[in-house]
């Protein structure tokens, strides 16, 4: 998995390389993935101005929102809010909190010269990654609520929109969870053969 997280960034606001294991995930389940666990250490790529420059930059928001003391408290609300709902998407507290962070912004749709066009505002400008990322969610829910999906690894803490043909994804990838279940099955099995 990836490098720590307290090890020495870029200046703040400024783009380094994402220590995260898993990359490329939709924005709001890439924000719940902002925190992970190395070799049992936890990290939280969040813990900072200078990750979370890193974050918005892996986006295209860095220039957008800037990494920004304001910015990085919406960003750690959203982060929140989308952890207790994808937890438990029936607990009502859950979806007030991500509601608070939707009630933030909006869709603006018009007509423009190459035909429909629509961009997000948000009632602060620090609130647009945040935003953002929860409507993302509203997205995943509206097509395919049963492919967000958790790491089937009881130690990760990763998560993941399973876009796999037949929808039976478990791992948040194969080269690391995965692996390390099959190799645990393998030494199990193993193990049984050789008791008396």
């Amino acid at each position: 998995m990836g490098a720590g997280a307290e090890d020495a960034g870029p200046p703040a606001g400024a783009a380094g390389a994402d220590p995260r294991p898993l990359l490329g995930e939709p924005l709001s389940l890439d924000l719940l993935n902002t925190r992970w666990v190395d070799n049992g250490v936890r990290h939280d790529l969040l813990d900072g101005l200078e990750g979370f420059g890193v974050w918005l930059a892996g986006h295209g928001l860095l220039e957008r929102t800037g990494a920004t003391p304001a910015a990085l408290a919406a960003a750690l609300t959203a982060r929140e809010a989308l952890q207790a709902v994808v937890a438990d998407p029936g607990d009502a507290r859950a979806r007030e909190g991500l509601n608070a962070v939707l009630a933030r912004g909006r869709v603006l749709r018009s007509l423009g010269p190459g035909g429909p066009a629509e961009r997000a505002e948000t009632d602060d400008p620090a609130w647009l990654a945040a935003w953002l990322a929860a409507d993302d969610y509203l997205r995943l829910v509206g097509a395919a609520p049963d492919r967000i999906r958790a790491c089937a690894n009881d130690e990760c803490v990763l998560h993941f929109y399973d876009v796999s043909r037949n929808g039976t994804r478990r791992w948040c990838s194969m080269s690391g969870c995965g692996n390390r279940a099959k190799a645990s099955r393998h030494y199990a099995r193993t193990r049984r053969r050789e008791e008396p």
